[in-house]
């Protein structure tokens, strides 16, 4: 990891490898072919793992053998286990010090990635933290001091026990920033420049995202190695194959949820997210569905950390059906029996639209996403379809065909 004055070129291409000198070897083909510790591959196959993704492919060997790496992949693609694995790989189990950080933006995803760590490494023996906001401070300080070599957080509280050099960095090996994009926008940008003065300059720096526009790139060179490990798709090349994308015209906004309604009446819907850009519409669509004997569930980012643990488990556990929710949890959550996504309202950001749509059709599933759009917002839908270069068709009468 080194400090750089200049950005390096990146290549156009719709997949990109640009290692430097530290080119890519070969895709393996088979998780066998990492040569993985025993009790790491134990991990990967009882999570029902059989054969690895593209991006498992293409990016857990550099991981492994230590490389800076910026990779970008598409939601539901094994992103999370691509960085687990490369790191899980280097982690020294007779050494109680703090080895790996893995930061991601919110708690949601954390406790996310923090799960999935548990299932890959439960037959390793290892001793973790999982630091995010609206948790005991004790109870961190104590799983430091305990020897957690494995560490899942959000930049606040990781930023908290770094300053207060209870998590010391000197023996870490490997630190992930998940969600790049967002984490390097101006909402997390200072503090974790602030945090990468803790991490040691041979440590490893590996970045993961879904989306990764050129600002983002841009402001990876001044922490990372100019030799870093590339792979990244043109915008227009970041689909999900798996999700039918369709747009349905309402006359208003004020027709949208009847619009909602009628839809329910017509689909078969195993759960549900609904997407709105404001916690006050939000509330009201909850409030409405509920009087029409809906079982409804609603997060929002203004919401206190232990409700929106509360509500996102009863949500996996399918004791609702709908969910409706900001942007809070657009990134990074998988709820597989997630069969639909509704943008009620179009995302502000071209980007936040494939993290949202992600939310359906995980790991290879069928999945459908239904944008509601008004007059006012048909460019939007228009802007969508030129950025990522896909189609966004028209929802059919018939919708026994979409599902």
């Amino acid at each position: 990891m080194s400090s750089l004055d200049t950005v390096s070129t990146v290549s156009t291409d719709s997949t990109i490898n640009t290692p430097g000198q530290n080119d890519v070897q070969s895709e393996v083909a088979k998780f066998d072919d990492l040569n993985l510790k025993d009790s790491l591959l134990r991990g990967i196959y009882s999570m029902g793992y059989s054969m690895p993704s593209e991006i498992q492919r293409k990016a857990i060997r550099p991981m492994m053998e230590g490389r800076d790496i910026i990779a970008q992949a598409q939601s539901g693609t094994g992103k999370t286990a691509t960085f687990l694995i490369g790191s899980l790989q280097q982690v020294d189990v007779e050494l109680y010090r703090p080895q790996v950080i893995i930061l991601c933006p919110n708690h949601e995803l954390a406790q996310q990635i923090y799960y999935n760590y548990e299932c890959l490494s439960q037959y390793m023996r290892l001793r973790s933290a999982l630091l995010i906001g609206g948790t005991s401070v004790d109870e961190n300080i104590k799983a430091i001091d305990k020897g957690a070599q494995f560490i899942v957080g959000t930049p606040g509280r990781v930023y908290d026990m770094m300053k207060r050099y209870v998590l010391k960095t000197d023996k870490l090996k490997c630190f992930v920033i998940d969600e790049a994009d967002e984490m390097l926008d101006r909402g997390f940008k200072d503090q974790l420049y602030e945090i990468v003065q803790f991490i040691p300059s041979k440590c490893q720096m590996a970045i993961f995202s879904a989306t990764m526009p050129q600002s983002a790139l841009e402001l990876t060179q001044q922490f990372m190695n100019p030799d870093a490990t590339q792979i990244l798709v043109q915008p227009e090349h970041v689909t999900l194959d798996g999700i039918k994308q369709y747009y349905l015209g309402v006359d208003n906004d004020n027709w949208k949820f009847d619009t909602l309604c009628e839809l329910y009446e017509r689909l078969q819907i195993n759960q549900t997210i609904i997407f709105v850009n404001s916690r006050r519409k939000a509330e009201a669509i909850k409030e409405k569905l509920e009087e029409r004997n809906f079982t409804v569930a609603l997060i929002y980012g203004e919401m206190k950390q232990m409700e929106r643990d509360r509500i996102m488990r009863s949500f996996r556990v399918g004791e609702s059906r709908v969910m409706i929710a900001t942007d809070v949890i657009a990134r990074g959550i998988d709820v597989q029996q997630v069969s639909v996504v509704i943008n009620y309202d179009i995302p502000r950001q071209c980007e936040t639209y494939i993290h949202r749509i992600g939310r359906t059709g995980r790991y290879g599933r069928k999945g459908v996403a239904i944008n509601f759009v008004t007059v006012k917002e048909v460019s939007q839908i228009e802007k969508l379809q030129r950025f990522y270069d896909t189609k966004i068709e028209c929802l059919p009468n018939n919708l026994n065909d979409i599902m």
